[in-house]
């Protein structure tokens, strides 16, 4: 997170502010400005954790904060502490507490441990934009509140940020999700997390996930998510990034391309390639349609790069895509309410059947790709290289980046489209 202060903007304050309001530090309105109000709510913070009360959340007050970034926090057992009166005490409920702390003994408590403690609120937030440090916090918040769900990096991005992944389940059907290949589309970057987390919370109890037994699902599919493409484009189109030499060298890519509205029409990594321009399947044909179009150097959106997998982003989803070797993968994008499922006109056995269920949940069209992007994306090098159905779901209608106010409405329409994934293919 970066130093926040008085008069400072964007996503990173939003979540600044949630977090105050978690803490029970205001009731602050999440609007990503930091104003008087927010000053002050820090500053009452920063005196209830011995900090400097100067209203600047710098790295310590961020540390403070973290509980309330994440979810969790940790606590030194001391005794006559039980699961009961921890849960009690931070108001998540005894079985919150057993659950994040598989294998101790509840009447041994040993003293001095700590232990994990998840706090009374959903880790991922729905109403505020997102930044790359949030995608961060809500991988490791998950990962603790339930430890069945393994977390790790797949790669690192142009600027060195982490590029995230999610694992659950053991079965032998074997499903990747990823999202926000473009940075404009983010909004698919909390879909993702919220499935995630409604899963592993109906798996705990026993539950359903649009009306599908999640511990049935999870017997038979391992779930792999890369939630986060593209973080670097993130933090450029949400206003987390608005200085320094990344962002000039942006600033000179799109001025060479004034079509592309800035920031709000940037889709590439910060070196100006796009993404899902980027996979060994008819790269050759997708730089000749590019090039004919006028995108011949970096571009906010449709540079196909000097070669196949030269963006890391792209190479590192590639390489995992190759290790975790899925039965059927989802590639999440806006917008249009549509799905593609073939790749030049080719299917592989079972993806209509799979599209189609898909396409009944959600009321989503059951498409096929247009010719002039029917090449070198991701869905494309998994047909051609796997045989095995692959999708490409846009979510929502407007204009990208859809707003936050969208995301409710989208989640309800798509997440069958997510549960039945898993047992698809």
């Amino acid at each position: 997170m970066r130093i926040l202060r008085f008069g400072s903007t964007g996503p990173g304050v939003q979540l600044l502010q949630l977090a105050l309001n978690r803490a029970g530090f205001g009731e602050l309105a999440t609007d990503g400005a930091f104003g008087p109000l927010t000053r002050e709510a820090l500053r009452r913070f920063q005196r209830a954790n011995a900090l400097q009360p100067d209203g600047v959340a710098g790295p310590r007050s961020h540390a403070a904060l973290r509980p309330w970034y994440t979810g969790y926090l940790l606590h030194t057992l001391r005794p006559g502490d039980s699961f009961w009166s921890l849960g009690q005490a931070y108001g998540s409920g005894e079985a919150a507490v057993a659950l994040a702390n598989p294998g101790l003994p509840p009447e041994r408590l040993p003293v001095g441990m700590d232990v994990i403690v998840p706090l009374p609120f959903p880790v991922v937030p729905t109403k505020i934009a997102w930044c790359a440090a949030l995608v961060g916090y809500c991988v490791q918040g998950l990962a603790a509140r339930y430890p069945f769900l393994r977390s790790g990096q797949f790669g690192r991005s142009v600027l060195g940020r982490p590029l995230w992944h999610l694992t659950l389940g053991e079965g032998p059907r074997r499903v990747l999700y990823n999202a926000e290949h473009h940075a404009n589309e983010w909004i698919t970057t909390p879909l993702l997390l919220c499935f995630v987390e409604e899963l592993a919370a109906a798996v705990a109890v026993g539950g359903t996930v649009a009306g599908l037994d999640a511990g049935e699902l999870l017997a038979d599919t391992a779930l792999c998510l890369a939630p986060a493409v593209n973080p670097d484009g993130m933090d450029l189109v949400t206003g987390e990034l608005q200085s320094g030499e990344s962002y000039d060298r942006v600033r000179q890519i799109a001025a060479a391309y004034p079509r592309y509205p800035f920031p709000s029409g940037w889709k590439a990594n910060l070196r100006g390639v796009d993404l899902n321009l980027q996979y060994p399947a008819g790269w050759e044909q997708a730089r000749a349609i590019k090039f004919e179009q006028g995108i011949v150097s970096p571009a906010p959106a449709d540079f196909v790069g000097t070669a196949p997998l030269a963006a890391p982003e792209a190479r590192a989803l590639y390489e995992l895509t190759l290790h975790f070797d899925p039965t059927l993968v989802q590639a999440w994008h806006s917008q249009g309410e549509v799905i593609y499922w073939q790749y030049r006109g080719y299917a592989p056995p079972g993806a209509q059947e799979a599209g189609e269920r898909f396409a009944a949940v959600s009321g989503y069209a059951l498409e096929e790709t247009p010719y002039a992007s029917d090449f070198a994306g991701y869905k494309d090098f998994f047909i051609q290289d796997f045989d095995r159905p692959g999708y490409t779901i846009e979510v929502g209608r407007g204009v990208n980046p859809l707003p936050i106010a969208d995301f409710e409405a989208i989640y309800r329409r798509v997440r069958g489209i997510l549960a039945e994934g898993l047992r698809a293919g």
